[in-house]
């Protein structure tokens, strides 16, 4: 199954207007399917504690003019005119805007980061050098001088991720129980609540047991039923002002506002954090940038999803403008401005929009934790691909059923839209102002803009968030202490891992063993060489790890071909196939150790093993071949010659290079084109592999004869040689470090997926060298 052809399909794609409206119809089944479903609970939540709809309107008409100035200034100014702009080559969302920064300022909370990494062609694009006086370049190098600024960023980073996890555990919730309610008007106020919340777990379980099948066989469902939502929202709005109140219009001058809270003073204060949740789903536009386009999702917003929902708002509050009986909260809901005879199909509608809408936010959930664990913050888990054809659709079994469990939790827990819209709101509101804070620095050190600029950008969006922020936190202890738990306990995992890993590779660093050593062994390493390939998995990108030195120490024999693997993430979404593998000699060629580091991106998708066994191999073939050390190769080992890596591409992308075939040897030859030669091992096992190798250029004696062994090894079979580390704190730790070491960051060792399963090996060729790591 190979994932990666349609990665860069972003990256490339013709912008003509069929392609471009095209993608705007699809973004509006992924991207907006939690915004549009927003006006079932806005009003609801606004009205339900804190203030209270009176005979002058002005509550309803200031909550209508805050709901639509919100929506204008945040989602279409800030987000579709200015932070759709800041992607990172194509690719949106938290870890893009910190994966951007960290590149143009030099920061990296990777160990392995390398001085290859910067020559990818993506990696350099767009930086330019600052003016040595201005205030871009005095940030820059101070970012790069202290580490505690570092570590504020990355935690800034991981606020805003594990809010967005919280988001996923709460969006589900609210939007599904918010449609289902619209059973409360067909029956009393006794009965509904005992059929809500059995209907909403039903439906929310159901929702998670089928993502294990994907999405692509329903996708295509997707767009039409929030277009039909939208529709029908906005058909319902119109009617509901030509039919109540014409001049509610009015209603949209900031005028309203001022009297709003000039009326209710605290209490209107407070309902903020209802209102605050119009604007709930507007960073799916940028978290979900790289299955679209700029131009795409600005058209989708302003053209469709925008109109409908302020014609849906207006709608609401113009008729509620002429409704003043109400006896109970819920009667200021949405479903009580729709009219009778159309309320049962659009319970139906709604509870498919808000189906889809949740669909939306865990496929988000389990995109950025596959971004965190790429980058080394979030525990290994098994990433299954649902699609073969489109990238990014993946499920991630742990984190379904968790999310789920906790999703059926708060619904049962809360049982009611107030709740769960203050907890949901929390959410939200955290992770546009950790946005917002991103921005302000990728306006100074990536767009090179004036320091004024950002800090107009950070007082306008970040006073206007910070007071929905306020409103949200004062409701702690109705509902909003939740998503503030959820991000607590996620940040505390996340940093826990972080941190053992980065001192387990100080410890692989500082007890790596040098090269020295193995030239001082000889060719034959002091050991018997028996035939093929030894992968030694490592995290170094330099030296020899201490696992080999343990290993043939005490077994007296190792693979004539010794291949030292690095796979590693760099702070890109992608790397092309062409730069995907460094490869390199260690020691004299007639030692046949071999350095091969490969590259992902964290939005990459990693090939299976037989795939990858293939390509690995070809790509050493081809270093042979082409004799690349010295020419496009980078010195990784402090300045000695023996060691030098070079770019070597996967065999789709150099159709010239040097091919593999593998046959089984019952079957025939297959011929060969006469202007190829070809290379033939002469021992013939289960499987026989060739190179075929192009004409030009001529190879010598030497790099022959490496190919020929390299054939042999490859037939021989392949063997995956894995370091098993038991981490533990160091003697004369503090208490706190033994604490994470010891006990926390072991216990998610020990509960994670094995590093087999994250790497794809297969479990019969591999073995396990245990040893003790004390950091």
């Amino acid at each position: 199954m190979d994932l990666e052809n349609g990665v860069h399909h972003n990256l490339v794609k013709k912008e003509s207007w069929r392609t471009v409206l095209t993608l705007a119809y699809q973004s509006l089944g992924v991207v907006y399917g939690d915004l549009s479903t927003s006006p079932l609970y806005v009003y609801k939540s606004t009205f339900a504690e804190d203030i209270e709809h009176s005979e002058t309107n002005e509550e309803i008409y200031g909550v209508f003019s805050f709901v639509f100035w919100t929506l204008t200034l945040v989602p279409l100014i800030k987000y579709v005119f200015i932070v759709l702009k800041a992607d990172d080559n194509g690719e949106g969302g938290t870890f893009a805007l910190y994966s951007l920064l960290c590149r143009h300022a030099r920061v990296n909370s990777l160990p392995n980061c390398q001085i290859a990494d910067e020559e990818l062609s993506t990696y350099k694009k767009d930086i330019a050098t600052f003016a040595s006086s201005s205030f871009g370049s005095r940030l820059k190098s101070t970012l790069e001088r202290h580490r505690v600024l570092q570590n504020c960023l990355l935690v800034l980073a991981l606020i805003g991720t594990c809010m967005v996890i919280g988001d996923g555990v709460l969006t589900p919730a609210i939007s599904v129980f918010s449609a289902v309610s619209g059973v409360e008007l067909a029956m009393s106020q006794e009965h509904h609540k005992y059929v809500e919340v059995p209907v909403a777990c039903i439906i929310l379980i159901g929702l998670f047991a089928l993502q294990h099948y994907g999405t692509h066989r329903v996708g295509f469902l997707f767009a039409p039923v929030v277009i039909m939502w939208l529709l029908c929202i906005s058909a319902i709005g119109v009617y509901n002002i030509f039919c109540w109140n014409p001049h509610v219009y009015r209603a949209m001058s900031p005028y309203y506002m001022y009297k709003f809270l000039k009326k209710t003073q605290r209490s209107g204060w407070m309902s903020l954090g209802g209102i605050l949740l119009c604007i709930t789903g507007s960073e799916a536009m940028f978290a979900d940038l790289g299955h679209f386009s700029q131009l795409s999702i600005q058209i989708a917003f302003t053209c469709v999803v925008y109109p409908s929902l302020i014609l849906a708002y207006m709608g609401q509050a113009a008729y509620l403008s002429k409704h003043h009986d109400i006896q109970n909260a819920y009667r200021v809901g949405f479903y009580v401005s729709v009219p009778d005879k159309l309320r049962w199909p659009v319970l139906v509608i709604a509870i498919l929009a808000a189906v889809v809408g949740s669909q939306a936010i865990i496929t988000g959930t389990f995109s950025i934790i596959k971004q965190c664990s790429a980058l080394g913050c979030f525990p290994r888990v098994k990433i299954v691909h649902t699609s073969s054809k489109v990238h990014g659709q993946i499920y991630i079994p742990e984190i379904n059923w968790l999310l789920m469990l906790l999703c059926l939790a708060v619904t049962i827990g809360f049982r009611d839209t107030w709740r769960l819209g203050n907890a949901s709101g929390l959410a939200v509101i955290t992770v546009m102002l950790v946005t917002t804070c991103l921005m302000s620095l990728v306006i100074v050190l990536c767009w090179h803009q004036s320091v004024f600029l950002a800090i107009a950008f950070v007082v306008f969006f970040g006073t206007i968030e910070a007071l929905y922020f306020s409103a949200s936190l004062i409701k702690f202890l109705e509902g909003a202490w939740v998503p503030i738990a959820l991000a607590f306990v996620f940040m505390i995992v996340m940093y826990i891992w972080h941190y053992g890993t980065l001192k387990k590779y100080e410890f692989d660093v500082q007890n790596k063993v040098s090269v020295d050593w193995l030239l001082s062994l000889g060719p034959s390493l002091g050991i018997v060489r028996v035939h093929g390939i030894g992968l030694i998995h490592t995290e170094l990108v330099a030296g020899i790890p201490s696992i080999f030195s343990h290993f043939v120490t005490n077994l007296p024999a190792f693979h004539k071909v010794l291949v030292f693997l690095c796979i590693k993430s760099v702070p890109l979404p992608h790397v092309k196939h062409e730069e995907r593998f460094l490869v390199g000699h260690i020691g004299p060629r007639e030692y046949r150790i071999y350095r091969c580091i490969v590259r992902y991106g964290y939005r990459d998708v990693q090939k299976d093993d037989l795939e990858f066994e293939k390509d690995l191999v070809c790509s050493i073939a081809e270093f042979i071949r082409t004799g690349k050390a010295g020419t496009n190769s980078f010195d990784e080992d402090s300045g000695k010659e023996f060691e030098k890596m070079a770019v070597v591409g996967t065999p789709s992308t150099r159709l010239e290079g040097i091919q593999v075939r593998e046959d089984e040897v019952d079957k025939p030859e297959s011929s060969i084109a006469s202007e190829l030669k070809e290379i033939r091992s002469p021992v013939v096992q289960r499987k026989r592999v060739r190179f075929v190798i192009p004409e030009s250029p001529k190879m010598d004696r030497g790099a022959q004869k490496e190919l020929e062994e390299l054939m042999e090894a490859r037939e021989a079979g392949v063997a995956y040689i894995l370091g098993h580390s038991y981490v533990r704190a160091k003697q004369g730790s503090s208490l706190l470090k033994k604490l994470v070491i010891n006990y926390g960051y072991d216990f998610l060792r020990r509960n994670s997926t094995a590093p087999t399963c994250a790497l794809s090996v297969p479990h019969a060729s591999t073995l396990e060298v245990g040893m003790a790591s004390y950091v």
